[in-house]
């Protein structure tokens, strides 16, 4: 769960029905946390961004989040303007356990809301209404919410002269243990993949290689020394992309590994093949993906 520190403004324990003004409005980049459980009764429960508060006319709904558990379940997505909802987006899968407490961060960026659910990616929604016009937040049902969080982050506009794809930039430190190197990005729509290097600025020699493998739902790591591939690791707990998502990806370098994570979530480890890490200093990134920043400190 995210740390409360990170917090700009938190609501504790609100009562439901709930609908409260965004004081700031909402800008790409912002999060919007809320932890909760589902009670053992609840058939359904629903989160709406609108664009005011009015009940006679109801007011416009951007973006209607609505968990349903009848049967398996599903989480039905829509557009409400003028009265009228639009064409319903339903994702079938369930993240959320009756009586399990619950973490949903909605993600605001410019064209779109990315929502995770307990640390997994869930669902995009692209924007039906301007960002501008929603005001308040307004949660109902069957639900009970433990906490509201906001956080405001500007979000990273590319920098198209030096984000070009595929990308390769000597770093201004070498990776050597205690150095951290974040990649921020977006997938593409329909993304077969990408991939992302740490080379030696002496050889040919690929010190680390991270191949998230998008149709196939598949992190290949690598490294290539001696002008030729090692063997493949490819286990992992969960696989963190999905087209068209916005990532934040680091690596720290450790004495004897990398770990990495995607979103704040510890994805894995990485023992070092390529031992002389005072040499590693070009960052390489090219594949299915827009490139928005990338970083070594």
């Amino acid at each position: 769960m995210m740390s409360l520190d990170n917090f700009h403004r938190t609501i504790r324990s609100p009562v439901i029905p709930y609908a409260g003004t965004l004081i700031d409005g909402l800008s790409p980049g912002d999060l919007v946390i809320i932890h909760g459980f589902v009670p053992e009764d609840s058939e359904r429960f629903q989160v709406d961004f609108q664009c005011g508060n009015s009940t006679k006319p109801r007011a416009d709904v951007a973006f209607h989040f609505n968990p349903r558990f009848k049967k398996s379940g599903c989480i039905v997505c829509n557009t409400l303007q003028k009265e009228r909802w639009g064409t319903e987006e339903i994702t079938y899968g369930m993240p959320f356990e009756k009586t399990k407490p619950f973490e949903i961060v909605f993600m605001v960026r410019h064209d779109k809301f990315q929502v995770s659910v307990n640390r997994k990616h869930l669902l995009l929604y692209k924007h039906k209404i301007n960002l501008e016009k929603i005001d308040t937040l307004a949660i109902s049902g069957k639900v009970k919410v433990t906490l509201i969080g906001f956080v405001s982050n500007k979000e990273d506009v590319p920098n198209s002269s030096q984000m070009v794809i595929p990308y390769s930039a000597k770093l201004n430190y070498s990776v050597e243990p205690g150095r951290t190197i974040v990649v921020k990005g977006e997938v593409k729509e329909k993304a077969n993949g990408f991939a992302i290097n740490l080379k030696s600025s002496e050889s040919n020699d690929i010190a680390l290689h991270l191949n998230p493998r998008i149709k196939d739902n598949v992190f290949v790591r690598n490294s290539y020394l001696f002008n030729s591939w090692g063997e493949e690791e490819r286990s992992i707990a969960h696989f963190p992309f999905s087209p068209g998502m916005y990532f934040e990806l680091i690596i720290f370098c450790k004495d004897h590994q990398y770990n990495v994570a995607v979103n704040g979530i510890h994805i894995l480890e990485y023992k070092h093949r390529f031992k002389q890490l005072n040499k590693i200093c070009i960052l390489e990134v090219f594949g299915d993906v827009q490139l928005l920043d990338a970083k070594c400190w």
